[in-house]
C-alpha cells in the first residue's frame, strides 16, 4: 500500500486540484523512481557516480562540447568539470580531441565504449520501469503518460516564459 492509497477519496486528487497538495503527494513516486533509476544504473557493469552518468549524457545529447560547456551545463566548477573528465577518459568512456576548426579548444568525445555504457543503463532503467508499470492497470498507465506528458509541456513553457523575462 502506498501513501497515496492511505489518503482516500478527495485527499488522493488534492485539495479539488491545488498544485501545492498534488506535488506534495506527487514526491513520494518521483523519491521512488529516482531511487529505481539510480539501482539500475548501479546493477550495470560499469558503476558510475551521478555526476559521471550525467556527465555521459550531456556530451551524447550534445557531442564535441568543450570543458567549459559541459561544466556550464552540469552547473559545476572547471576544476570539478576537469577532474570528472579525467576520470571518464582514464577508464575509456570518453576522450578529448582537438577542435577541426580551432586548435586551441578541446572537444570532448564520447567513445564507442561510453555509447555502450549509456545504452546499457538506458536499457537496464527502462527494463526496471516496465516492471514498476507491469504492477499498474492499463487504464492508469495511460492516465500517467497522458499527465506526464502534459507535465513536460507545461515545464518548457514555463521555463520559456521564465527566459524571455
Amino acid at each position: 500500500m502506498t501513501h497515496l492509497d492511505d489518503l482516500g477519496g478527495e485527499q488522493a486528487r488534492g485539495s479539488r486540484g491545488d498544485p501545492e497538495a498534488i506535488a506534495l503527494e506527487i514526491s513520494d513516486a518521483v523519491e521512488s523512481l529516482a531511487d529505481l533509476w539510480s539501482g539500475a544504473v548501479q546493477d550495470a557493469a560499469m558503476r558510475l557516480s551521478p555526476a559521471q552518468s550525467k556527465a555521459l549524457r550531456t556530451l551524447s545529447r550534445s557531442p564535441a562540447l568543450n570543458l567549459t560547456a559541459l561544466a556550464e551545463w552540469l552547473d559545476i566548477g572547471l576544476p570539478t568539470a576537469s577532474r570528472l573528465c579525467d576520470r571518464l577518459e582514464a577508464v575509456g568512456l570518453m576522450e578529448r580531441a582537438s577542435h577541426p576548426s580551432n586548435r586551441r579548444e578541446v572537444q570532448l568525445i564520447l567513445t564507442r565504449a561510453g555509447r555502450h555504457v549509456l545504452s546499457d543503463m538506458a536499457g537496464r532503467r527502462a527494463q526496471a520501469l516496465a516492471a514498476a508499470l507491469g504492477g499498474m492497470a492499463p487504464a492508469e498507465r495511460a492516465a500517467l503518460s497522458r499527465g506526464l506528458k502534459a507535465f513536460l509541456v507545461a515545464q518548457e513553457a514555463a521555463l520559456s516564459r521564465s527566459e524571455e523575462t
